[in-house]
């Protein structure tokens, strides 16, 4: 009796325990379920995502991450057509070099391109943005001015373009035009302003009488740049400029402190979008009228056709980061103050720091040598 009495309470003791396992376990196993059924949930969430995006992702495996990988191993070979197919011969970099030593295509098309795409580009931007400007503040016939304006987008989108700028001249190389861009001048000499820009730059005249022989076509890349801007516009909240004409600031201030610096984003998307857009008609960009006339030679141009892209790539690449670097944020002159002298201080805290851990080694070495 005595050791069943001894027993009881350590037996009590187990049953306590394991009944206080047996409600952890209970209270765990929720959770587990709950766990197990949000990792379900987001497990199906993740395939219904990839199935949606599983066209997108084969077609661009298929055609361009492969197109992407043959051009490379393309710009390194000499390619040529024969009975039983392409041949390939290694030559490494040669396809670079005779681009741009004793080639008279490349460089002048390049030339040619860079002439095209920095004034084009800042016309377009700008164009767009004051008729953007301009239709927001219109209040009849709003909607049927935007869509005026951005019919020629959908026009644009088929060979109908290409037909359009052949016939107004637009399809003549870009040499050419610059060889006749005094004529063009002339044309417009009887304009005061004009009379001006000759008397000061007539590199700058004849870059503007080409602009202006060429306005047309320009207008026709404005369309979505126009519809992006409008956008823009819209986002931006009418107090503020209320509160601007409170403080008695005029339309140029608001338009220079408010408004311009509040499309610094939509402006970066836009001009980015302009300098890819432009590049993709041959008819006004001589690079891509090469590059696909190297690709239809095939007796030996389809080497010169990858090495030619890989370049215009490039320089479109470098050509966007400039864009970045343009429309990227600059902050104040007394936050840069602010933050070089918060850089001086953490420097010198540093040098402290490691001055105070030197003088403790030196006090460690010398409390060993001579003792406390």
């Amino acid at each position: 009796m005595a050791d069943s009495n001894k027993l009881a309470p350590q037996q009590k003791a187990q049953v306590q325990k394991t009944a206080e396992k047996a409600s952890k376990k209970a209270e765990k196993a929720p959770k587990k379920e709950k766990h197990k059924k949000m990792r379900t949930y987001q497990q199906r969430q993740d395939r219904n995502g990839y199935a949606f995006m599983a066209p997108w992702i084969i077609g661009f495996a298929i055609f361009t991450l492969f197109p992407f990988v043959m051009t490379i191993f393309l710009s390194f070979n000499a390619v040529q057509s024969t009975a039983w197919g392409y041949q390939f011969d290694f030559i490494g970099v040669d396809n670079y070099i005779n681009a741009f030593v004793g080639n008279e295509e490349f460089l002048p098309a390049l030339l040619g391109y860079l002439r095209m795409i920095v004034p084009y580009t800042f016309i377009v931007v700008v164009l767009a943005f004051i008729i953007a400007y301009l239709l927001c503040k219109i209040n009849v016939g709003k909607g049927i001015l935007r869509t005026i304006y951005f019919l020629p987008v959908i026009i644009m989108s088929g060979p109908v373009m290409s037909q359009l700028l052949t016939v107004q001249g637009a399809g003549d190389e870009i040499s050419a035009q610059m060889n006749a861009a005094v004529e063009t001048t002339n044309a417009y000499s009887n304009i005061f302003i004009m009379q001006i820009i000759d008397s000061y730059s007539k590199p700058l005249a004849n870059a503007l009488a080409g602009i202006f022989d060429q306005l047309s076509v320009i207008l026709w890349f404005t369309g979505i740049p126009i519809v992006l801007f409008i956008n823009g516009l819209q986002k931006i909240n009418p107090s503020i400029y209320e509160a601007a004409k409170i403080d008695s600031a005029n339309a140029w201030q608001i338009m220079w402190k408010i408004t311009i610096p509040m499309l610094k984003g939509v402006g970066l998307i836009i001009t980015v979008f302009t300098v890819i857009q432009l590049g993709m008609y041959d008819s006004i960009n001589p690079m891509y009228e090469l590059i696909e006339e190297k690709t239809g030679d095939l007796s030996s141009g389809l080497g010169f056709a990858a090495t030619y892209a890989w370049i215009y790539s490039i320089i479109a690449l470098a050509l966007i980061g400039i864009v970045f670097l343009l429309f990227k944020d600059r902050k104040p002159k007394d936050i840069k103050a602010r933050q070089k002298q918060e850089k001086k201080l953490k420097k010198l805290e540093k040098i402290q720091k490691k001055r105070l851990k030197a003088q403790k080694r030196h006090q460690a070495k010398e409390a060993k040598l001579y003792g406390r």
